[in-house]
């Protein structure tokens, strides 16, 4: 039983008169069972067949094929009440939950199955969640971020990788990503998020950073002073702004005092997975390669 249910391969297995309780009943508590009622004089049978085991193959991890052989095992049908053929049903946790007679296409098993099976992203999400739990919002976002990559359209990886984002000092990018939120997915979430970013941002408006703005426009040549206004717009959890400052530094002085070492040590501190530090990792190697 052990195997049977732990098995990464695809799952099938015929069903008996001596198996039945063990996969029908006791496996279905674990996986979901896919029973097909199959005979092999049934030519729509052969047909579905194939579909059934390349759905097994993919879904392995939380699915089990579960064949009957209506001819042989007749008393097991009878016990079904199968009346033709094909016929399938969806068994979890021990009963009946779905099914279909006759040939369906492949998308359509597939929407059946995706109303039962846990979303691929679901696994991603449930670490970023714990981790975010514990306060560490950086070894939550590339969990996060894969979820939604997994699924663009799930708006629970969305909301959670908006708020790795802010708290990890990425609020450009959590901004442009919060308005992608469509009006409908809109709940409290998005007000609570919405309201960080809006905190992040007056804690970068404050009076030193103001008065160091004003002296780089008053002196865009002065490379300290972009230095020193990308020291505090980096404490004050504007990464993105920060390190484009520091790479017009760079680009103007490769070796200028302390801005490359800075700037490394700026995108070391962001999280895996946040897409600057891939952005400006590629930058700062375009200067010195």
């Amino acid at each position: 039983m052990e195997n049977l249910v732990a098995n990464s391969q695809a799952t099938i297995v015929d069903i008996t008169v001596e198996n039945f309780q063990q996969i029908i009943v006791e496996a279905s508590q674990e996986k979901l069972v896919l029973i097909d009622f199959w005979a092999d004089w049934c030519e729509p049978c052969k047909d579905l067949m194939p579909i059934l085991e390349k759905l097994a193959g993919e879904y392995s991890q939380h699915l089990i094929l579960a064949k009957v052989d209506c001819e042989a095992q007749q008393e097991v049908a009878a016990q079904f009440g199968i009346r033709s053929l094909p016929t399938v049903m969806v068994v979890q946790n021990g009963q009946p939950v779905d099914g279909f007679a006759g040939v369906q296409p492949e998308q359509q098993i597939r929407e059946m199955l995706d109303k039962y099976l846990p979303n691929p992203e679901d696994d991603l999400l449930a670490t970023a969640g714990k981790a975010i739990q514990q306060g560490d919002y950086a070894e939550a976002l590339p969990a996060a971020k894969e979820a939604l990559t997994l699924n663009p359209d799930n708006v629970n990886a969305k909301y959670m990788l908006i708020d790795c984002y802010v708290e990890t000092g990425s609020i450009d990018t959590a901004k442009a990503l919060l308005e992608e939120i469509k009006l409908v997915d809109q709940d409290s979430r998005y007000k609570s998020l919405a309201g960080k970013i809006e905190l992040a941002e007056q804690a970068a408006d404050t009076p030193e950073i103001r008065q160091l703005q004003a002296a780089v426009e008053a002196n865009p040549d002065d490379l300290q002073l972009k230095v020193d206004l990308a020291v505090q717009l980096q404490q004050a959890n504007k990464a993105q702004d920060a390190l484009e400052l520091l790479y017009t530094v760079l680009k103007k002085e490769l070796g200028f005092g302390d801005a490359r070492k800075l700037m490394m040590d700026m995108m070391n501190a962001l999280a895996d997975g946040d897409p600057l530090k891939s952005e400006y990792r590629r930058k700062v190697y375009s200067l010195l390669y």
